[in-house]
């Protein structure tokens, strides 16, 4: 048997358990921990054990019938045989010891006496606090008028497996460990026994078959022994099928006229579960796997063979032919291989995967067999299982040299975040590939380049080759589809967004259906976000999203999760932007895609400084900066993230240092383009906040050509407040008002609500300095407002202090006994948290000679020195 499993991945249950014992301070009550055998019940009762004053007992099928046997083991004392008084003495017990929780293992087999006494206790003695946990397998195993709480425990993640076998010295690929959670439905006690027994070389290998645990093999053994011949029959011919079988395939394959009484003496053994009487399956993979250990390879490859004759489906019966088939075999190799185009084709690039290696296993010519299994590296990268791809690249680079490598290698590369290599390995497979002799492979890289381009920001270089892909490839392959797919965000990168999405339409008009169809929702979804059509977004990247269950792209998905985390950051619909963000984590985790880790990390970043976390802002930024960033897309989030945190602290000399590398890197790529990255606005408003006003008209007005020879509406509309905000700086009031409110009337009608906000809070703030502080308090208002709303408290408290400083609609708190005049607290609180005279300045938009006027007044009315002096005095900032 395996080791003592660790309590990992179930931090959440835990504190779920913490919680509950905490609760029970009010009244007694009782929770079910339910979860299968093996799935870590005792491990977690014994943590909860180690954190409080418990008693413990397990049950036990032999003392099922032994009454008060459980409350025996758990009081050390003889118990009353009536329910009642042995609550009573039950009570007596947990006063005397101060017993705050009781724990019953495998309460399934607890006596029903001990139960009884326990739910007398808990009904009638509410105010005991107690908390009493019931491990089972299955909450309807326990009597139902117990009243408990159910607490589920899953099989462990992928992620949590890994750590498993971390905490066990053991470091597997991310592909093994997502295939031994799946394989294992992550029953702990199956992933330890499986690493006690299968030997080490078989860790380092994705697409190693893994066996059943040997305890588990015993155990079906001996299930088998208890069938008659028919239903072992029909055992072995569900293992051999799967879990997609029909009953006629494998009562055919049995060689059952009747299959029921087969099916009556499986379900008895314990061997098929009983859902659907006439749609058996074996009792999980495992189980599934023991069948065909236990058969042998010889008279499993035999039935595989008969299996391939009876089953209706092309693709199965070929599946069942490879199973069947131990030594190359060309013309089998070139059908798999057949099939396999044929798969990707239709987006199912996993299943091609599995289908190239079989027929690259299967292919005698050693230079076809190093193709096979090159494009089966390509196909886990199309599928976006880097993992798994990444530990066959050793295989493939040890092959000679061809197109087809370097464009494979290059490939996976770019979806690693590398731009270096990938440009090393793409111009490398162009100059060595001859297009007249070798189109497919010709096409092949230039779609690689298309993606290249794509992350490098380069709309006309994109749209090239593009237009060589499709020039190269037949009209429906998939190098085709990506390329047009792709196509339209090269054409908006490039300055033509009209364009782009006339070729989204008629795209999407002619792929309808299928993975493929995917690429073309994401990038319709992709130029709708960016062209203002926000609701439109949402449609087509939800809907992108949704397809990764029908056998999607998971980078595709990827993308399309980034994206779709910004739709909801705009719209201010902040909580289902950081569950896009989890989901885009959770995925690139398991597929190894680290290209798009940036862009989900900048919406995270984002919504938590807005929301003053400035500790999870902080570790969204340093999750973006553990991956390579090459890449253009990948840097220009993160320096993105990195302004909008300097930017919600008033750092505007941060923000304007961190935002300045994007000038240079502008040109060529689609930082130009109007609404692509919501960055040049930010940086004039920094120019205009940190004293450099000629710097930030010299900025402002090329993007401000550009936005209204796009008719850009959100561009144009986040270009005039940063327009407002230097006019009012310059003095030109009427001006100023006339930028702010053409920016209000742009965003009407879209339902842009951070912009809004934004755009109300500088034009309160610039009202508020020229003078006109009636009309700036109730601009403020609105932006407070607006913030609210969106839960961003870190502007929340700005807009407060504003309207507090402007003196007329002060919002109360508690005053000091020295009266000082609103802005002198504001200034008083801001100073007080350690800010200098200019950050002052820029938080509250006067010039740092009027914040230092003001301190100059309130040292002289508190009778203090130093700004050390003004920090010691309190916290100030409860006013602010």
């Amino acid at each position: 048997m395996p080791d003592p499993i660790g309590c990992v991945g179930r931090e959440g249950e835990l504190t779920q358990l913490a919680d509950l014992v905490t609760d029970s301070e009010r009244g007694a009550r009782i929770v079910a921990v339910c979860g299968p055998p093996g799935v870590g019940k005792t491990t977690l009762l014994r943590q909860l054990a180690d954190q409080h004053t418990c008693r413990w007992a397990a049950g036990m099928a032999w003392e099922t019938d032994l009454p008060g046997g459980v409350l025996a083991q758990l009081l050390q004392d003889e118990i009353p045989a009536d329910p009642v008084e042995a609550a009573a003495h039950l009570l007596d017990h947990l006063r005397a010891g101060d017993i705050r929780v009781l724990l019953i293992d495998d309460a399934h087999h607890a006596d029903l006496e001990s139960l009884q006494a326990i739910s007398t206790l808990v009904r009638h003695q509410r105010e005991q606090p107690v908390l009493v946990v019931l491990a089972t397998t299955a909450a309807d195993r326990l009597p139902g008028d117990l009243g408990a709480d159910e607490i589920r425990l899953p099989g462990l993640t992928a992620a949590a497996v890994d750590e498993l076998l971390r905490q066990r010295g053991i470091s597997v690929h991310p592909a093994m460990a997502e295939e031994l959670s799946r394989h294992t439905r992550g029953i702990p006690r199956d992933v330890l026994a499986l690493l006690a027994e299968v030997p080490a070389a078989v860790w380092s290998r994705p697409d190693a078959a893994l066996p059943a645990p040997g305890y588990l093999v015993d155990g079906v053994a001996e299930a088998l022994r208890h069938c008659g011949s028919d239903g072992r029959a029909l055992v072995e011919a569900l293992g051999i099928l799967g879990p997609r079988a029909t009953l006629a395939e494998a009562a055919t394959l049995a060689g059952l006229a009747d299959p029921l009484p087969a099916i009556d003496e499986a379900t008895a053994a314990g061997l098929l579960a009983s859902e659907a009487p006439f749609e058996p399956r074996l009792r999980g993979h495992l189980t599934e796997a023991a069948v065909v250990q236990l058969m042998g390879v010889r008279a499993a490859a035999a039935a595989h063979r008969r299996a391939a004759e009876i089953v209706a489906d092309p693709a199965a019966r070929l599946r069942h032919r490879v199973a069947a088939t131990p030594m190359p075999e060309d013309a089998l190799a070139d059908e798999v291989a057949a099939l396999a185009r044929q798969r990707g084709t239709d987006g199912a690039w996993a299943e091609a995967a599995t289908l190239l290696r079989d027929a690259a296993r299967l292919t005698l010519d050693p230079v076809l067999r190093d193709e096979r299994l090159t494009l089966a590296v390509d196909a886990l990268v199309a599928a976006g299982d880097c993992g798994a791809a990444g530990a066959l690249v050793p295989a493939v680079e040890s092959m000679r040299e061809t197109p087809l490598r370097n464009a494979v290698l290059g490939y996976l590369a770019i979806l690693r975040g590398r731009a270096t290599e990938a440009e090393v390995r793409l111009r490398r497979a162009w100059t060595i590939v001859n297009a007249e002799r070798d189109p497919e492979t010709a096409a092949l890289i230039a779609q690689r380049y298309v993606l290249h381009t794509l992350i490098r920001g380069r709309g006309d270089e994109l749209v090239e080759w593009a237009d060589t892909a499709l020039q190269l490839a037949a009209p429906d392959t998939p190098e085709a589809i990506e390329a047009a797919a792709v196509r339209g965000l090269g054409m908006l990168a490039a300055g033509h967004p009209a364009d782009a999405a006339t070729a989204y339409e008629e795209l999407a008009a002619r792929v309808r259906h299928g993975a493929q169809a995917q690429r073309v929702t994401m990038g319709r979804g992709w130029v709708q976000l960016l062209g203002d059509d926000v609701d439109g977004a949402r449609s087509q990247l939800e809907t992108a999203v949704a397809t990764a269950g029908l056998g999607g792209s998971r980078r595709i998905t990827l993308w399309s999760l980034g994206w779709l985390a910004r739709v909801h950051f705009v719209t201010g619909e902040w909580d289902s932007a950081l569950a896009a963000v989890e989901s885009g984590r959770a995925l690139a985790t398991s597929s190894g895609i680290v290209v798009v880790t940036p862009l989900l990390e900048w919406t995270a970043a984002q919504i938590h400084a807005l929301r003053g976390d400035w500790a999870a802002a902080t570790a969204a930024v340093q999750a973006a900066d553990v991956v390579t960033q090459d890449y253009e897309m990948m840097q220009i989030p993160n320096v993105l993230a990195r302004a909008q945190i300097a930017e919600a602290e008033a750092d505007y000399g941060r923000v304007r240092r961190t935002l300045e590398p994007l000038v240079r890197m502008a040109p060529g790529t689609s930082l130009h383009e109007p609404g692509y990255w919501p960055w040049p606005d930010v940086l004039a408003n920094a120019l205009v906040l940190d004293g450099r006003l000629d710097d930030a008209e010299a900025f402002l007005a090329p993007h401000e050509r550009r936005a209204r020879e796009r008719n850009h509406r959100s561009a144009i509309a986040r270009l005039g407040y940063a327009r407002g905000r230097l006019l009012g700086a310059r003095g030109d009031l009427t001006a100023a008002r006339a930028a702010f409110e053409e920016s209000l009337a742009l965003l009407d009608g879209l339902p842009l609500r951070y912009d809004r906000a934004r755009v109300n809070f500088a034009y309160g703030q610039t009202l508020r300095r020229a003078g006109k502080r009636r009309e700036a308090d109730a601009v403020i208002g609105t932006a407070r407002d607006l913030y609210v709303a969106l839960g961003a408290q870190t502007y929340v408290a700005r807009c407060e202090r504003e309207l507090k400083a402007g003196g007329l609609n002060q919002l109360r708190g508690a005053r000091h006994s020295v009266e000082l005049t609103p802005q002198e607290e504001a200034v008083t609180a801001l100073v007080s948290q350690g800010k200098s005279n200019r950050e002052v300045a820029a938080e509250l938009y006067v010039s740092p000679k009027t914040v230092q006027y003001h301190l100059t007044r309130i040292y002289a009315k508190l009778g203090i020195r130093s700004r050390t002096e003004l920090a010691a005095r309190g916290p100030w900032g409860a006013d602010a």
